[in-house]
């Protein structure tokens, strides 16, 4: 009978996979909406604590399947040596995130003495789940619910409250129907239904303001250079060429920057110069954002460069959000002390110093952000001072043509809403895009071709109120639901 019931429990899995539908590629709002309902009923079906935690492992199971799956992508470019490894990978990352849902599940359970007071308790439960995957080693934000709303107007909530508001008004909103027995369930749904349509209609007339623009030209260039041939010696001078060749065709208006991809160097930073000359030549007088790797006394860093007309470096960046296993061995010394790692094989990236705002003078200020340091609210609210718009350049071509580098790209148009700061995105093999200040993308360049986006610059907002207050207002609303609840508990429990 216990064999029976757990199978029979594996159903849960299905609304964590439906959820996924709310993620790019699909963006199926709707579908997503009507799946995060039925996870929350899950708990509902609970008859104990341990068994909520496990149907709410069940839900991220589905959920963190169906949005991570191209983590496997990676492993197949050098198929031979580390194919080996990608069911394991997929394995623990499911495995290990669907733990959040699961806390948040348990927690929830224990919050409530009632069904309906577990259901309430849910909402707030996720999102604090969320936040504690967003930071716990190094955090992994990616796929978070509020984000479902993307390419809808309530999206715009995020403006004020980020992205986990939007999950925890989203969450809150489908629960309370749920929750209220009998008679209170229609009370309760117009609840629900003012709160979606109130925040729609918000979203709506924001985006109906019209977008200023600056006075700063654009090219973003896109080489498309795949990953198992970009660093091939033979392939190198090729894809340098391509990219020399791409920023020199005719424009209508002559750019001011022309934006490159992540490591779109073959050659290290610190012994290029003599190719310098080539790329402002090639740029025609405009300043060149590039990304290539480097090397000085302190360590080995993924860096921005920005190159002048002149041929001279004016300003360096280097990513300072890393990522564990792919840049960087988390604990490699202790496992190279203890003979576990060979020093060799614990290289990788060092850290840059942290957020840094580069002045391009008449371009203005630029926020520079290095792959998925995009999907970090943190790492763009941690700038020293507010950029006038922020620079994206990454190297998804790890991840072929799976849902990443279009869940990238979303996750960096969030991050436009938040700030209210329009962002320009060069991808190596795509997507590239030039994003405006309310996330909206104004021109795209297709995943797997090459070419260029020419555009003028759209003008940042006024900071938003996220931008001013971060997560506090959220913080608030989470510590008084919470705090709610366990009252709600402790007097009903006398």
């Amino acid at each position: 009978m216990i064999l029976r019931a757990r199978l029979v429990s594996l159903i849960w899995i299905l609304p964590g996979l439906m959820a996924a539908t709310g993620q790019a590629p699909l963006n199926m709002w709707w579908l997503a909406l009507m799946a995060w309902g039925l996870a929350l009923y899950a708990i509902s079906r609970a008859a104990s604590w341990k068994q909520a935690a496990w149907f709410g492992w069940l839900v991220g199971v589905g959920y963190i399947g169906g949005t991570h799956f191209w983590i496997v992508a990676p492993f197949y470019v050098d198929a031979e040596a580390y194919a080996w490894m990608a069911p394991f990978a997929l394995a623990g990352m499911v495995g290990g995130l669907a733990l959040f849902f699961a806390a948040a599940y348990g927690a929830a359970f224990a919050l409530g003495r009632s069904q309906g007071m577990r259901l309430v308790s849910l909402a707030p439960c996720l999102i604090l789940a969320e936040f504690l995957r967003a930071t716990l080693f190094t955090g992994f934000p990616w796929a978070q619910i509020g984000s479902l709303w993307l390419n809808h107007p309530f999206m715009q909530l995020a403006a004020w409250i980020g992205v986990p508001g939007v999950g925890l008004l989203t969450l809150l909103a489908l629960a309370l129907p749920l929750a209220a027995p009998g008679s209170r369930a229609w009370p309760a749904l117009a609840v629900s239904a003012a709160l979606l349509l109130g925040g729609s209609w918000i979203g709506a007339q924001r985006l109906a303001a019209p977008v200023a623009l600056s006075e700063t030209q654009i090219r973003i260039v896109q080489p498309n250079a795949p990953q198992h041939l970009k660093w091939r010696p033979d392939m190198a001078p090729v894809f340098f060429q391509r990219l020399l060749d791409l920023s020199a065709a005719p424009a209508d208006t002559p750019p001011d920057v022309v934006i490159w991809p992540e490591t779109a160097l073959a050659w290290r930073l610190d012994i290029a110069e003599e190719i310098f000359p080539l790329i402002t030549d090639a740029a025609g007088g405009a300043e060149v954002i590039f990304g290539a790797q480097r090397l000085d006394e302190q360590g080995f860093y993924n860096s921005l460069a920005v190159l002048q007309p002149d041929a001279t470096i004016s300003h360096v960046y280097d990513k300072h959000h890393l990522v564990p296993f792919g840049e960087y061995i988390p604990l490699a010394s202790l496992l190279a002390a203890t003979g576990l790692m060979p020093d060799a094989e614990r290289r990788g990236y060092a850290s840059g110093p942290g957020a840094r705002v580069l002045d391009l003078g008449a371009a203005g200020r630029i926020l520079p952000l290095i792959c998925y340091e995009a999907i970090f609210a943190r790492d763009v609210a941690a700038a020293p001072e507010r950029p006038d718009w922020i620079v994206q350049i990454t190297n998804d071509a790890w991840f072929g043509n799976s849902a990443m580098p279009y869940q990238h790209l979303d996750q960096t148009r969030l991050r436009a809403i938040e700030q209210g700061l329009p962002v320009a995105r060069a991808a190596n093999t795509g997507v590239s895009a030039l994003i405006d200040p309310y996330g909206r993308i104004l021109a795209s360049h297709p995943l797997n071709e090459q070419g260029v986006i020419d555009a003028v610059l759209p003008a940042a907002l006024a900071p938003t109120i996220y931008a001013r207050l971060g997560n506090w207002p959220v913080w608030v609303l989470l510590l008084t639901l919470v705090g709610g609840l366990v009252l709600v508990r402790r007097t009903r429990g006398h």
